[in-house]
């Protein structure tokens, strides 16, 4: 009888193509992935996979190999996730990877009481700005936009991304508010270069009756990070296209005001992004359940959507 581990390194290994990339998604090390499939290799006294320095190819008896037991293999762990789950609490370490910004304002505020109502799990958060990739990184989740929804990954929904124009009340204080987007060009704009592409976003803003205008932002001062463009905004000098929630404390304190409220653009949505859900281990579904739950409870779609407040 082949050990769960012996199997599971196979079929990692072969879906991302590593022992290492293997290694990072089970928490192990890649010589365990090796030892685990070399053990496997033996017991069925088959060779499942070319090996070189560049590159793990399955040999055709590993391709029917893991054809064979792959679905078997998901739902034997969701079983053993489900049991566990029945049996006792959910545990072990939480890797998370989350936007600095929306992550430090709005996710940590609730891991006071994640971690009172699950102690065994021990959050492992990492703060960025960039899709991870999820298997391949050894990540449970990821919270944000953008992501490359790759096999065996799925996103929930958690709130839209609208970005609407805000500026500091003493940069508007001599200057006359814009009407509709366009005006916006006559304002010094502070806008963001994306460190992927190299290229600066140009947005389209509209309206609750479905009409679209330009925003076309001056390049006065070109960041890249949406905090940088907020405090630059608050510091009085320019007029900037940020994401409301990023915007919101500012826009609560009073620090920055809403420009052509009635306008926003929209950049996809605020997601949760996790494995497949019949491989989701407890921590795992702990998680997904308890930030669905606590966004619905604190309304927080609502307070995120770019229609006037």
């Amino acid at each position: 009888m082949e050990t769960l581990a012996n199997l599971e390194s196979f079929v990692r290994s072969a879906e991302l193509g590593s022992f290492s990339a293997a290694a990072r998604r089970l928490t192990i090390t890649p010589a365990a992935v090796s030892r685990n499939v070399a053990t496997l290799e033996t017991n069925i006294g088959v060779r499942l996979f070319q090996r070189s320095t560049r590159k793990l190819t399955l040999t055709e008896a590993g391709e029917r190999f893991l054809f064979a037991i792959r679905d078997h293999l998901e739902r034997l762990q969701d079983a053993i996730a489900d049991i566990s789950t029945d049996r006792g609490e959910p545990s072990g370490i939480l890797k998370v990877s989350l936007s600095p910004t929306f992550g430090i304002a709005y996710l940590l505020p609730l891991l006071p009481d994640f971690i009172a109502r699950y102690p065994h799990i021990r959050p492992e958060w990492t703060f960025e700005n960039r899709p991870v990739d999820l298997i391949a990184e050894g990540y449970d989740a990821a919270i944000g936009g953008g992501f490359e929804l790759t096999p065996g990954v799925i996103a929930r929904t958690l709130a839209p991304a609208h970005l609407i124009a805000v500026a500091s009340p003493s940069y508007m204080q001599s200057r006359t508010p814009p009407a509709d987007p366009a005006g916006l060009a006559g304002l010094d704009g502070i806008v963001m270069r994306s460190v992927h592409t190299g290229r600066i976003r140009r947005w389209l803003m509209r309206n609750a009756a479905g009409e679209e205008v330009a925003a076309e932002l001056q390049e006065k001062i070109v960041v890249n990070d949406p905090a940088a463009m907020c405090r630059a905004a608050v510091l009085g000098l320019g007029v900037t296209l940020i994401a409301k929630p990023d915007a919101l404390p500012y826009l609560d304190s009073g620090e920055l005001i809403r420009l052509v409220p009635h306008w926003y653009a929209d950049a996809g949505p605020i997601s949760l992004y996790y494995a497949t859900r019949s491989l989701l281990p407890a921590k795992t579904r702990a998680f997904v359940d308890f930030v669905t739950e606590e966004f619905r409870k604190r309304k927080l779609a609502a307070r995120f959507a770019g229609s006037p407040d």
